[in-house]
């Protein structure tokens, strides 16, 4: 399947996945470190981002949109790359992993380690973003994202140094919320999801020690799951990588 995708560096491949809502630009942070060793490839998944939508009568599904990837992988060339991912993007980096598809696999505070409470919580705060980002007329938007406080206010769920965000950073952001097609169908089936089989690759599994979107706690069942332990992520929150990007890069090209 053709996805929207950014390229960059040289070097054994690098799949980079974003989480629910969000785009690829997300990885901007860490991709120039990522890139000295690694040919990065940070895509859109469908439905997401400039990325087309899944073909007509196909479910919005963590599988289904790890089918597109490796679908996405084999019309590039691309044979066993590495893989990471975060969030929606980290369980599909496990799924591949799972298939025995990737070489390695890194997953940054994956969905599906959750309690009943926890994912109908990640469900109704992901919804109220949701219906922020396309609530708030454009020219509103801009202007919350210039004021500290107001940025603050936006992105403090999902990152625990809004600060260092960059308002057009989290205004494309917003924005690429409000328009993913695929964002609902998703969501929903999120009320299914459980960890993928055990990984046939070797994987690493990182968590935000401040995720306020999946509480940490959240990684001790990853880490049953996985046999081994979880690396935190100090000071940095449900979206790691502008939080501490020199962090998030080591801990991917470390993976496995």
């Amino acid at each position: 399947m053709e996805l929207a995708f950014e390229r960059r560096g040289a070097g054994a491949p690098l799949i980079l996945i974003h989480g629910i809502g969000h785009h690829w630009q997300g990885w901007l942070p860490v991709m120039d470190r990522l890139a000295a060793s690694r040919t990065v490839i940070a895509i859109d998944l469908p439905g997401f981002g400039d990325s087309p939508d899944l073909p007509d009568g196909t479910p919005y599904t963590a599988e289904s949109l790890a089918d597109a990837v490796e679908s996405f992988c084999a019309l590039l060339g691309v044979r066993e790359p590495h893989v990471a991912g975060n969030s929606l993007g980290g369980y599909i980096a496990l799924e591949l992993a799972s298939r025995g598809v990737v070489r390695t696999a890194a997953a940054l505070s994956p969905v599906a380690f959750w309690s009943r409470s926890e994912l109908l919580y990640c469900q109704s705060m992901l919804r109220a973003l949701r219906g922020s980002a396309r609530a708030m007329p454009p020219e509103r938007t801009a202007m919350a994202v210039e004021n500290p406080v107001l940025r603050a206010l936006s992105a403090g769920l999902l990152v625990a140094r809004p600060s260092r965000l960059e308002p057009t950073a989290l205004l494309a952001a917003i924005q690429a919320l409000g328009r993913a097609s695929g964002f609902e169908e998703t969501l929903e089936s999120f009320a299914g999801l459980m960890p993928p089989v055990p990984p046939k690759s070797p994987i690493t599994i990182a968590w935000g020690e401040r995720d306020r979107l999946l509480p940490r706690r959240q990684a001790v069942r990853a880490a049953r799951w996985s046999g081994q332990r979880v690396k935190l992520l100090k000071g940095c929150g449900h979206l790691p990588m502008s939080d501490d990007p020199e962090l998030v890069a080591r801990v991917i090209l470390g993976a496995g």
